[in-house]
């Protein structure tokens, strides 16, 4: 897939290099690396250029991210695919429960990253899978695909320092009311490689705040919306745990299928500054019909 990206140097740049410019911009070392080694990936005035030379007002450099090769191991598969929104740049995607993001051990055709491959493969289009909000396999709602390293680098690194907002909602089993802030270290489990827990020796800080919205007291469910500070792996099913209001639903943490199939959480809305325009984007997916029973 191929990115041109043209920038018309403004005055508080001029006597810059390419290189201390292309970083004020947000590109990583990686990507640098990357236009170095494409052909005419670094232009100024239709001039192929070093990163080392300097760049005055009114310049104009062009960057150009080329990447021919699709990602290994990645089966083009016709699967569901609900795009919310699409640019150059990235993808927001609504994805369903039963759909884990990655192809691993047993799963390596019913992924959103087969789903996404085959995508562009009916476009004729390279695609390497960047997927900067990773939700579990039951998990719906919103998520973000990159689509060249340059929108990755920027968006990783916005969900790094926080800029990119998150909010989840969910059922939980009894009555939760008002609302609270969890500020709980998870770890690993000791002798398991996927569960995680309330680790106050050797966990990492995992802060989560959660908001009641609703009530139902013959099923003794809340509704509540959840916004999260950092992003351990089952941050929020353990957290909710750990106060007394673990999901229905949840195959590792509480297996109650009473009122639904599947883990109860939903990535609800993300809010986050495009990577290249800079132009605040807000998205919000309500929750699916199986968690609609408050």
């Amino acid at each position: 897939m191929k990115r041109t990206l043209i920038y018309k140097i403004e005055e508080k740049f001029n006597n810059m290099t390419i290189e201390q410019f292309i970083r004020s911009k947000g590109f990583s070392h990686k990507v640098i690396v990357a236009l170095k080694k494409t052909p005419n990936g670094i232009v100024k005035n239709n001039i192929w250029a070093y990163t080392r030379e300097s760049v005055s007002t009114g310049d104009i450099l062009t960057l150009t991210l080329n990447e021919e090769e699709s990602s290994d191991k990645i089966i083009p598969i016709k699967l569901p695919l609900d795009i919310v929104y699409e640019d150059d740049d990235l993808l927001v995607i609504n994805k369903p429960s039963g759909m884990p993001t990655h192809p691993s051990y047993k799963n390596y055709d019913n992924t959103l990253a087969n789903a996404v491959a085959y995508y562009y493969q009916q476009q004729n289009q390279s695609f390497v899978f960047r997927c900067i909000n990773r939700l579990d396999r039951d998990t719906t709602g919103l998520t973000i695909i990159a689509k060249n390293p340059f929108s990755a680098s920027v968006l990783y690194n916005a969900a790094k320092n926080r800029r990119l907002h998150r909010t989840y909602e969910a059922l939980v089993c009894g009555r939760l009311e008002g609302e609270g802030v969890i500020d709980a270290p998870i770890s690993r489990e000791v002798h398991s490689t996927i569960t995680r827990c309330v680790d106050t020796k050797n966990g990492e800080r995992a802060v989560t705040h959660y908001r009641s919205l609703a009530y139902h007291s013959d099923k003794d469910l809340s509704y509540i919306a959840l916004q999260l500070e950092t992003g351990r792996t089952h941050q929020i099913r353990v957290h909710m745990k750990h106060i007394g209001h673990p999901l229905p639903g949840d195959y590792l943490y509480h297996p109650d299928y009473t009122y639904i199939n599947r883990v109860a959480l939903h990535s609800s809305g993300l809010e986050f500054d495009h990577p290249i325009t800079q132009k605040h984007l807000k998205f919000y997916c309500p929750i699916p019909q199986d968690m609609n029973i408050i």
